[in-house]
C-alpha cells in the first residue's frame, strides 16, 4: 500500500473510531505522515454531531498532536546534537538565538497558529537547538490545546460551515500569526523601550 491509498484509507477509516480516531489523526500528522486538515476537519465534524462531547475531542486531538511531536522533537534532539556542538564555535544563527532567548514563545506561537502555517518545521528546530523538553510539552499542549479547542467549539456551534470557513481563511491565519508574534516581540521591548525614554530623561 502507498502513502496515497494509505491517506486515503486513514480518511475513511479514523471518524468511525471518534475520540480515539482523532488522537490516532493528530499522531499520525504531526509525526511521519502529513494529513493537512485531516484532523482539524475531523473534529469539527465530530464536535458538530456531539457537541456536548467538544471538549473532549479536543483533548484528544491536542494529546495525539503532543504525542507525535515529542517522537519529532527527540529524533531531531538526538539528530541534532552533533550539528549543536559543532556550531557552538561559530555565531549563533537567527533562528537558534530566537529559540533560545524566547523558548516559551518559539513553541507556543507556531504551535497554536493555524492552517496553513507550517508547523512541523518548528517542531524539528526546537529538538535541534534543545529547547528543554518540560518548556517544549507545555507550549506545545498549551498551543496544541488552544487551536484545537477553538475549532472544536466553531465544529459545534456552525458545523459544516466551520470547515470551509478554516479553508477560506488561508491569508488570515498567516496575517493573524504574523500579528502575533509582531505582539509578543512587543511587549518583550516595552521595557527596554520605557527604560531607554527614562535615561533620556534624566
Amino acid at each position: 500500500m502507498g502513502w496515497t491509498q494509505l491517506r486515503s484509507w486513514l480518511k475513511l477509516t479514523l471518524p468511525a473510531l471518534g475520540g480515539v480516531g482523532l488522537f490516532l489523526s493528530a499522531l499520525i500528522d504531526s509525526s511521519f505522515l502529513p494529513l493537512p486538515l485531516v484532523t482539524d476537519f475531523l473534529l469539527m465534524e465530530l464536535s458538530s454531531r456531539h457537541p456536548v462531547r467538544m471538549p473532549y475531542y479536543a483533548a484528544m486531538a491536542s494529546i495525539g498532536s503532543l504525542a507525535g511531536c515529542i517522537w519529532i522533537y527527540w529524533l531531531a534532539r538526538k539528530g541534532g546534537q552533533a550539528y549543536y556542538r559543532k556550531s557552538q564555535e561559530h555565531p549563533p544563527g537567527r533562528i537558534r538565538t530566537l529559540i533560545q532567548e524566547y523558548p516559551m514563545a518559539s513553541v507556543f506561537l507556531p504551535a497554536v497558529a493555524p492552517f496553513p502555517v507550517p508547523f512541523k518545521p518548528f517542531v524539528i528546530a526546537q529538538g535541534v537547538f534543545q529547547v528543554r523538553f518540560a518548556t517544549f510539552v507545555v507550549g506545545t499542549l498549551l498551543g496544541r490545546g488552544s487551536l484545537f479547542f477553538i475549532e472544536a467549539f466553531l465544529g459545534a456551534r456552525y458545523g459544516a460551515a466551520a470547515k470551509q470557513f478554516l479553508v477560506d481563511q488561508k491569508w488570515a491565519s498567516v496575517a493573524l500569526a504574523l500579528c502575533l508574534v509582531l505582539v509578543f516581540f512587543l511587549v518583550r521591548r516595552l521595557p527596554a523601550l520605557r527604560r531607554a525614554e527614562y535615561s533620556q530623561t534624566d
